[in-house]
């Protein structure tokens, strides 16, 4: 699919073509490459950061000397090649600029969650040997009960906002603004195959792994999904990032690959301010994750529950004409008319809602709904699937512009070899997979056995070499009845529930299924304004399981739930920063209310 194809993408506006996609072959490193586009680009903006009216520009030249100052601040700091430095903070202009000087030393950035706990931080420190750690002033409050420990495994720390102990730098007494002479050299030194970053793994599954993340690794996935993308064209791109630069996928998509494609960068504010961020930076490219789009399209469905009867008719037009024109069967006149009038009283106020120049939506990180696919893609918002794993920067799989199938995270990315083993496991090789996990061998000789990634997910290949997750495989549920279940199959079907907000099914070694379910926020706000009753809830989230369980087999079928209180979110622990349920402690946490589900026979 390209522009020309689909005229209802307006044309975006921003800096020349790059003439063809970025990789090792082109650059040894990732300095490299953002030094070339220095000189392509030079006064043109590259980062958006929010400002009290508006947005604040920095030009790739500007970046260009920060990044020289703040290298050689850290130099003076006794940063060498092959150290670690820690970073720890929301994304901002300070991040990005950090991490490019860091990488300019040869030394490796080991970024850090900002909702982790002072325990985890620590941590951090301890296993990747970092001695040199920047954060904000928002991290620094929670750092502060620990001063003592981090005091005793720092060297330097820099905070970005000023204030803290006395021992601290602040970022603007970190530059200097004598750049040394050799710095040119620095930079050109690193190799493909250096260590740019450490990244550690969520922890979904138990403690977290430093992955060594080369710098061959994220230009691999810079090349890769510059081919998958370029049916859409890649100039004059514009990047919303609002998911944390300390994760793989938007360390990787959302900062590198828009510096591979010359493109800007708006940093948003957070969720909370996406609806506003989407009508001023008018993105051409938004990275997401399964969560982001499941609540985006509770709130399209309940917002349309509102509208009269003779838009929710268009809208069900919209879908109806879009899915048909998408997916088949190849449409008659009549629907092609219809499917006109959907584009100018549906689609394009729907397109509007994201800015109105969005080309397609990159979500990763966990399968999403099929339903969901066909829902954004049918009204004009491409939504791509992807596939990846930290220990692979992340990028395994991605939907190709001309073939989104529902249920499919598609075809292996360039250079990337994806195979089945014989339990199901989705085993991975090429130059996206990691050096190894830091500290640990053994780990990694397993990870890593007979030159394949041993994932731990489980799917399936069509005869198109399309890819299709399954589920973790420490996930699968077995129930007393020796049934096999995907719990995230049965939890997708759930989220599609209007009245459904968040679900967690159980049930292994029992004799059924069983969920925890949080009531879509719509339905708890209106408990705790007083309009709606408990038992009110409790009937809308038992019609809910009902439907739900109409459209499941016998044994995945849920025959008990109980509400939550409160969602699950990252504060609690209970969601990764990716909004990934952690399982494993809900569980845990709620063990006794999940045995009671059991009690009642």
């Amino acid at each position: 699919m390209t522009d020309a194809a689909h005229p209802e993408l307006p044309p975006a506006r921003g800096p020349a073509r790059v003439e063809r996609p970025v990789g090792p072959a082109d650059f040894r490193n990732l300095v490299q490459m953002f030094r070339a586009r220095v000189r392509q680009f030079g006064d043109a903006p590259l980062l958006h950061t929010p400002a009290t009216r508006g947005w604040q520009a920095t030009s790739w030249n500007q970046m260009d000397a920060l990044v020289a100052r703040v290298a050689a601040g850290l130099r003076a700091h006794g940063v060498r090649r092959g150290d670690r430095v820690a970073l720890i903070a929301e994304n901002r202009l300070e991040w990005y600029a950090t991490d490019l000087a860091v990488l300019t030393l040869g030394a490796i950035t080991v970024p850090g969650y900002t909702t982790s706990t002072a325990e985890d931080w620590l941590y951090l420190l301890e296993d990747s040997g970092a001695r040199v750690a920047l954060a904000s002033g928002d991290v620094w409050q929670r750092m502060a009960r620990a001063e003592a420990q981090f005091r005793q495994r720092l060297d330097a720390l820099v905070l970005f906002d000023g204030g803290g102990p006395a021992w601290a730098r602040d970022w603007q007494g970190l530059q200097c603004e004598a750049v040394p002479a050799d710095f040119d050299a620095d930079a050109e030194a690193s190799q493909p195959d250096d260590t740019a970053c450490i990244i550690y793994t969520s922890g979904t599954g138990g403690k977290p792994r430093g992955v060594q993340t080369t710098h061959r690794n994220i230009l691999s996935n810079c090349l890769g999904a510059g081919i998958h993308l370029a049916g859409y064209g890649m100039d004059g791109i514009r990047f919303l990032s609002f998911l944390p630069l300390s994760h793989t996928y938007e360390h990787t998509a959302g900062f590198h690959f828009p510096i591979s494609l010359g493109a800007q960068i708006f940093v948003s504010r957070g969720t909370d301010h996406l609806a506003v961020e989407m009508q001023t930076a008018r993105p051409t490219v938004m990275t997401a994750v399964p969560r982001f789009c499941e609540v985006m399209y509770q709130r399209i469905r309940a917002a349309l529950a509102r509208e009269s009867r003779i838009k929710r008719a268009l809208f069900a037009m919209a879908l109806r004409t879009g899915t048909r024109r998408l997916y088949g069967p190849p449409p008659g006149l009549l629907d092609r008319i219809l499917d006109r009038i959907a584009e100018v009283t549906v689609r394009a106020k729907v397109r509007r809602r994201f800015g109105g120049e969005l080309r397609c939506m990159l979500s990763a990180g966990a399968p999403i709904a099929p339903e969901i696919t066909i829902f954004f893609t049918s009204l004009g918002i491409r939504l791509h699937q992807a596939y990846g794993q930290t220990e692979c920067a992340p990028g395994i799989t991605m939907n190709p512009p001309g073939d989104i199938r529902p249920g499919s995270v598609g075809p292996a990315m360039a250079g990337m070899e994806v195979r089945i083993a014989a339990d199901g496991e989705i085993l991975v090789r090429g130059p996206s997979v990691m050096k190894g996990y830091w500290n640990d061998p053994q780990a990694t000789a397993a990870a890593l056995a007979d030159g394949w990634l041993h994932t731990g997910d489980v799917g399936v290949l069509d005869a198109d070499g399309q890819l299709r997750i399954t589920d973790r495989m420490r996930d699968f549920i077995k129930t007393a009845g020796g049934e096999m279940v995907a719990p995230q199959a049965v939890e997708q079907v759930l989220g599609l529930q209007p009245a459904v907000g968040q679900a967690l099914v159980c049930g292994n070694a029992r004799p059924y299924l069983t969920a925890l379910i949080v009531p879509h926020e719509e339905l708890l706000a209106e408990q705790a304004a007083g309009r709606r009753s408990a038992a009110a809830v409790q009937a809308s989230v038992e019609q809910a399981v009902a439907e739900a369980n109409h459209a499941l087999p016998a044994h995945m079928r849920v025959r008990r739930f109980a509400l939550m209180e409160k969602p699950f979110d990252i504060d609690s622990g209970t969601l990764t920063p990716t909004l990934k349920i952690r399982r494993r402690i809900v569980e845990q946490a709620c063990a006794a209310r999940i045995d009671a589900l059991y009690a009642r026979g």
